[in-house]
């Protein structure tokens, strides 16, 4: 058997397992004694199903003993994210609505993870309709932190980031409408990239020409991300915004470095949000990364005093016209952050969401101008470190209340509706041993050099490669 274990990188393990070095069954077996020896702590997978997966597994040793073409991910072990919905498997999307819910058929990013020729496991647990950056719900209860067990893991992709931090699984999917991929990232240790609109086909969806919501890929290291995102990028006809590049444009390796590199570093955004010290410290720490290795850096940030209403109207307009019908249902089983923002959306008037995406065209048109003067723009993922799991969200940030839910989320939500590709990239610790992320957003549709840049920037630290004591 390959000298793997559950930290390897997943281009290790997809290499060996096609290399016959290591069996998928022997792959499963390590990872399943992971998430025994994790998973009861971390509540990152959920509706494991270790039957399944051992069928899976060995039917992935005798396809490959046959000679049969096999994916880039053969033989690897996967949960998916808990709102994709996967044929045959429990899908809830962390509702009590849909507690015994099962689909027939495959969403796009499982379909075409599952061609790829992983071995399903289970899934990754979220909030409820993956609402809100702090995974629980009145189903499977709270994930938290691998690196601390009384934290947070971020949301709403909090499973599938705990999971990889805690060694469950080499890969993972999510999404991202207000930081769903980024923020547990950050609080995590690891890696998310919430990509460009139509980088990731989104199918079946309510609204095919929706901008804030996408879908994307987790993982441990950039590389790892790149070749997950090579796997879910690509067009389709079934996705009227999907972009034409196939997903090998995305496949590692990732060359080039730092040099000449020209980095915009904010802290807030000109004083957009709050920003707590301990993070704001990491952030500010990494401009002699960047300068040490041959970047260029600034202290400059792009104008979105209009991203705040837009996300918001954008946002609450999508979940009403999604929730509206089963809110006036069941309105006892949705969580009342959740039910109040659905209520705002029903006050909106047409006027409102035109306003809205006219705020986003202006937007788009001053960050392609921003990013003729720079490469990359530098700031905090999450304006905190990972808070307290037994609260809903942070009620403050340096004094300031937070009144909802999305207050602290800025900083990732502000991002959203540039419609710019942003990555979460692992980047210190807090005194208390807290992970914190620093976000790098590119161009639209300048995913590859993104990844490239944040690849560099992460050999530069290698924060990343820190793990959680947990079950060591």
């Amino acid at each position: 058997m390959a000298d793997l274990d559950c930290y390897s990188t997943a281009r290790e393990m997809a290499r060996a397992v096609a290399a016959k070095e290591i069996s998928a069954r022997e792959l499963l077996d390590l990872h399943l004694d992971r998430i025994a020896a994790t998973n009861p702590d971390v509540n990152a997978i959920v509706s494991l199903d270790e039957e399944r997966a051992r069928a899976g597994a060995a039917d992935a040793d005798e396809r490959l003993a046959a000679g049969e073409p096999v994916g880039p991910l053969h033989g690897l072990p996967h949960a998916f994210k808990d709102t994709h919905e996967v044929a045959g498997w429990r899908t809830t999307f962390g509702s009590p609505l849909r507690a015994d819910y099962v689909p027939k058929r495959d969403d796009l990013v499982a379909e075409r993870i599952r061609a790829a020729g992983v071995v399903v496991v289970g899934k990754t647990n979220v909030p409820e309709w993956a609402a809100g950056s702090h995974t629980f719900n009145p189903i499977f209860g709270t994930t938290r932190n691998p690196y601390d067990l009384s934290r947070s893991a971020g949301g709403s992709s909090g499973g599938a980031a705990a999971g990889l931090a805690a060694g469950m699984v080499p890969l993972a999917d999510g999404s991202d409408m207000g930081g769903s991929l980024r923020n547990p990232a950050s609080f995590n240790n690891v890696v998310g990239l919430r990509p460009s609109v139509g980088r990731v086909p989104t199918w079946p969806a309510v609204n095919g020409w929706e901008v804030t919501s996408v879908s994307g890929p987790m993982a441990r290291n950039v590389e790892d991300l790149a070749l997950l995102l090579s796997v879910l990028a690509g067009p389709s006809r079934r996705a009227p915004l999907s972009l034409e590049a196939p997903g090998t444009t995305f496949a590692p390796p990732l060359d080039g470095d730092l040099t000449g590199v020209r980095v915009a570093l904010s802290v807030d955004l000109g004083g957009a949000f709050q920003v707590e010290r301990a993070v704001a410290d990491v952030v500010l720490e990494q401009e002699k990364v960047f300068e040490t290795a041959g970047a260029v850096v600034e202290d400059a940030h792009p104008v979105l005093h209009s991203a705040d209403v837009a996300f918001r109207t954008l946002r609450a307009w999508l979940f009403q016209h999604r929730f509206r019908t089963l809110l006036d249902k069941r309105p006892d089983d949705f969580k009342p952050s959740l039910r109040e923002n659905i209520e705002e959306g029903a006050r909106l008037t047409g006027a409102d969401v035109a306003k809205a995406y006219q705020q986003l065209t202006s937007i788009h048109d001053r960050m392609r101008a921003f990013f003729e003067e720079h490469d990359v723009l530098a700031l905090p993922v999450s304006q905190v470190p990972p808070f307290s799991a037994d609260q809903e969200y942070p009620t403050d940030i340096n004094g300031q209340p937070q009144t909802t839910y999305l207050d602290w989320m800025r900083s990732a939500y502000l991002i959203t509706v540039t419609g710019c590709p942003a990555i979460s990239v692992p980047a210190g610790f807090t005194a208390e041993g807290w992970p914190v992320g620093i976000q790098l957003v590119g161009p639209v549709r300048g995913e590859r050099r993104l990844l490239e840049i944040a690849h560099a920037f992460e050999q530069a630290t290698r924060v990343g490669e820190r793990r959680p004591r947990l079950g060591l």
